[in-house]
């Protein structure tokens, strides 16, 4: 702990648990559109949104109005599912919108004839029209490997290596490293992991899978952009199956990739979605999203097979509604440079020899460096410089890797200072 600190920082350290020796102890005042600013005075760009959260910036009015407005009406009624809750029924329609059909092939026309049992039909993405509302992406990722569990009868998941798709232990256990996992052990058995991107490893899936769950674009392991090819070749590998193909788009959903949803930029559709962190403008909230015929394996064998008190609480929703709604405005709109035309931006900007390579798509990209120890420091400069610090982070399984995840709203002004401001510290 670090010494003179402030009746407030010694707060933090003797009573929130901590989860390293080395927290950021930023001591934050207020937030707005893409800025932090601390007690001192000190402003911060924040060019990763929280860790892919705040989308729309922060406090977005919009936002802050819907909020607002629903706290006037009501807060929690009762568990999730028993009430007509408005604002959970206008963003599960809102939601189940913004999923292009996908029209299939039918059998005998060079579609696949599924093998599974029960009876199961190959690619229901085009029926994902039944959200289940949670608080966050690991209760996301927890639904749905109950569901798929269900659904198929089977036991077996597959997972990537290097993947991460949350801390609670049936989460963790889908984790791809080994030193995340080992000292919580024994987790769920029968998770198996295959290389994302790799069309081999896909021999893997056989008729004990019930689900393969991966990130369309590989997040912490440094921001992997797999080809379409994978894609295309892993739902066609899951229909001949019977598994059921599971997207997280956790971090790459409400548009950080440049389109709604990543796996839209694919022409492949998955048999349950999942989403959270940016969906709520800030408020906790996730989802997992299937088929009305898939989900509704809940209802009986046993009856509430699965349940929350908190999932789909009123004001997330109602702060999740109108977090879509700037999304979809800000994907649609011409006034300034596109997500996609952003993210490009930044690659034309950030030039410098210690930059080995940039990885990403749209306003989820990867910097990467030499080693960690090239790369720490020039993060903890960027943040200390004055009078404006940009925040940004490295991942988890590629920790030589910058993480750059602007809140999706940057201008192209932004960009610029946020990008001069590393260039200067990379020096």
């Amino acid at each position: 702990m670090p010494n003179a600190l402030s009746h407030r920082q010694q707060l933090f350290y003797n009573h929130l648990a901590q989860t390293s020796d080395f927290p950021l102890a930023l001591d934050i005042e207020r937030a707005e559109g893409i800025y932090l600013y601390g007690q001192d005075g000190q402003r911060y760009v924040d060019m990763i949104s929280g860790i892919a959260v705040s989308n729309v910036g922060h406090r977005h009015p919009k936002v802050l109005e819907a909020i607002q407005d629903q706290l006037d009406k009501y807060l929690h009624l009762m568990v999730y599912g028993e009430y007509i809750e408005t604002p959970q029924v206008k963003l599960a329609e809102a939601l189940v919108k913004t999923i292009k059909p996908h029209p299939l092939p039918l059998p005998g026309e060079g579609g696949v004839v599924p093998i599974s049992s029960p009876p199961f039909r190959g690619g229901l993405g085009w029926g994902l029209d039944n959200v289940y509302f949670t608080n966050s992406g690991t209760e996301a990722v927890e639904g749905a490997m109950k569901l798929a569990k269900r659904f198929t009868g089977r036991s077996e998941i597959i997972s990537c290596f290097n993947a991460y798709h949350g801390s609670t232990q049936g989460a963790l256990s889908l984790a791809g490293a080994e030193f995340f996992k080992r000292s919580f052990r024994p987790l769920l058995p029968d998770v198996h992991h295959i290389r994302h991107g790799v069309i081999e490893d896909l021999d893997k899936l056989t008729t004990r899978t019930a689900a393969v769950i991966i990130e369309v674009i590989s997040g912490e392991a440094g921001v992997r952009v797999p080809t379409e090819e994978y894609h295309q070749a892993l739902r066609k590998r899951c229909d001949e199956t019977g598994a059921l193909l599971i997207y997280d788009e956790i971090q790459t959903g409400f548009g950080r990739t440049g389109s709604f949803w990543a796996f839209e930029q694919y022409n492949v559709v998955p048999d349950v979605l999942l989403c959270a962190k940016g969906m709520g403008g800030g408020m906790p909230i996730g989802a997992f999203i299937a088929s009305k015929e898939v989900m509704s394996v809940f209802k009986n064998n046993p009856i509430l097979g699965h349940i929350t008190t908190f999932g789909g609480h009123p004001v997330s929703c109602a702060a999740s509604l109108a977090t879509l709604e700037v999304v979809q405005d800000t994907l649609s709109s011409r006034r300034e440079l596109s997500i996609t035309e952003k993210g490009e931006l930044i690659h034309s900007l950030l030039k410098h020899p210690k930059i080995k390579e940039i990885r990403g798509r749209g306003l989820m990209l990867a910097v990467e460096f030499e080693s960690f120890e090239v790369l720490k420091p020039i993060i903890d400069r960027a943040i200390q410089k004055t009078p404006t610090g940009v925040i940004t982070d490295w991942f988890l399984f590629c920790d030589n890797s910058m993480r750059l995840a602007p809140p999706l709203i940057i201008t192209e002004e932004q960009i610029r200072e946020a990008c001069a401001i590393i260039l200067e510290v990379i020096d």
